[in-house]
């Protein structure tokens, strides 16, 4: 296998990005992009650590973040599975991107900066959803934001092609490959419950 191994090799193949690629970035929110994301419902934050790189989906059911500034996002920390492998990446290195999609849109914005975690009080309080609360909130100071091609979610057929789910495995089908005695059908039968009484 031929392995392209330097910037001018990589270069030469996709020549010079055109005007608006190179346009379109800025290190703040424009009134355009923070309209955009203040109608995204979620976003995948990506972070790096020692053990390597990690990408989570983060949902809300309205805007995924708070936008505080210009510069200045906040992004609260709901239930999940307590792993916290992008929480322990912040807390060791800061940088993170986040990527806001809304339905039937096929653009995406993108965020690149650093973050932080807080367990602020007030902080936490922006986000009570009657009387329960984030265990923390992730700040996150923009060095870039800016829209990314449509293409991939053109060409996926994200939004158009229906649901393509059926015939895969459930989470219990994975579990249960994953250690032969797990009891997969008894974790998929109670995760809708689960879910419902755990969402926030």
């Amino acid at each position: 296998m031929q392995v392209i191994d330097s910037i001018p090799a990589l270069e030469a193949l996709y020549g010079r990005p055109g005007e608006a690629a190179l346009l379109k970035v800025t290190d703040h929110l424009t009134e355009e992009y923070r309209r955009w994301i203040a109608a995204s419902r979620f976003t995948i934050l990506s972070t790096v650590g020692p053990e390597g790189t990690d990408a989570s989906p983060r949902g809300d059911d309205g805007p995924v973040v708070q936008v505080l500034d210009a510069r200045t996002l906040a992004l609260p920390d709901w239930r999940g599975n307590n792993r916290m492998d992008s929480l322990r990446n912040i807390v060791r290195d800061g940088r993170v991107s986040l990527m806001f999609l809304v339905p039937g849109s096929n653009n995406v914005i993108r965020v690149n900066g650093r973050a932080v975690l807080t367990d602020d009080p007030a902080m936490l309080a922006r986000f009570d959803r009657a009387g329960t609360l984030p265990r923390t909130v992730t700040v996150i100071t923009i060095a870039e934001v800016y829209s990314q091609c449509a293409r991939a979610l053109l060409r996926s057929r994200l939004w158009t092609a229906g649901d393509e789910s059926a015939g895969l495995p459930t989470v219990g089908e994975m579990l249960s490959g994953v250690k032969a005695d797990f009891d997969g059908a008894a974790y998929d039968a109670d995760w809708p419950g689960r879910a419902a009484k755990t969402m926030w």
